[in-house]
């Protein structure tokens, strides 16, 4: 997935608008050499971005992890050399751009792994829950932690929620989105498993177990699988999955376990970047 360099560039006007007046202060714009390590263990995200905009605010970068591996605590992942304070100038972004990426490729990895520690045939996607402005890394490092973005935006796919039902059933909305486009998948969200029955009845392409009970679930996906279309719809549960319950769900006959809190309420993977004395020559690829 490419992020729009713009939206890296507008990262570090943010931060460095109106310039960097205690380096300007402080520091001689001599030649330096800096290291980032991680100091967490996890899933690494963000090392490309971060190189870009150290390469935008003048010093130039070269990974020594890639992004989508597991590193550990202590483990260099990046190396800059250029003037002291084009270092100093993006540091900051560099390392939140690394930090929030690697927190949602580490916590994707680690929901992935326990689920497929039950069953293997269960994917794990991402919601719109993203921070504003913040949707592309955020969808991209769920990729790195091997997890499924989900919808990018409102025109990737239908996903008839809530509060279109309001003003529309279930089987008008199927029927006006097919008649929209053939070429989009039809999502639905339904809250017992008895509109589930009735959204796949209707021709609904990926039924949408919203805020369910494992119990109710597992009925929702026995009467699809009675009515004989199990093998035309995919099932994704979502809404109140969590540490605590996501095995209950895992085992269940189920295609997709979305869940918001993968962007929404992350922690920050730790990374650190250290000035070092004197200049280090080694080969630019960014």
């Amino acid at each position: 997935m490419h992020i729009d360099r713009e939206i890296l560039k507008g990262y570090l006007l943010e931060d460095t608008g109106r310039g960097d007046i205690t380096s300007e202060a402080l520091i001689p714009d001599t030649d330096s050499y800096a290291e980032i390590y991680a100091k967490d263990e996890g899933v690494i995200s963000g090392l490309e971005e971060a190189a870009f905009i150290f390469a935008y605010a003048g010093a130039q970068a070269v990974l020594t992890a890639s992004d989508g591996e597991t590193v550990t605590a202590g483990r260099k992942i990046m190396e800059i050399r250029g003037k002291a304070r084009a270092i100093l100038l993006a540091e900051r972004t560099a390392l939140n751009l690394i930090g929030r990426m690697s927190g949602i490729a580490t916590k994707t990895n680690r929901v992935i792994r326990k689920i497929h520690s039950l069953n293997s045939g269960v994917r794990v996607a991402g919601t719109r829950k993203t921070a504003p402005g913040a949707r592309a890394i955020d969808k991209k490092a769920i990729t790195a932690g091997g997890g499924d973005p989900h919808r990018f935006d409102l025109s990737d796919a239908f996903l008839i929620k809530d509060n279109h039902l309001v003003l529309c059933s279930a089987a008008e909305a199927i029927r006006k989105a097919r008649d929209y486009s053939a070429y989009k998948k039809i999502e639905i969200e339904t809250e017992t498993p008895a509109e589930a029955l009735i959204a796949a009845k209707a021709g609904a392409d990926i039924i949408m177990l919203d805020n369910m009970e494992p119990g109710q679930v597992s009925e929702a996906s026995m009467l699809i699988k009675n009515a004989g279309l199990r093998d035309r719809v995919i099932i994704e549960v979502s809404g109140g999955v969590n540490a605590n319950s996501l095995e209950s769900y895992a085992v269940l006959d189920i295609d997709i376990i979305s869940m918001g809190a993968l962007t929404h309420s992350v922690r920050n993977f730790d990374v650190s970047l250290d000035m070092k004395p004197g200049v280090k020559n080694f080969k630019i690829h960014i």
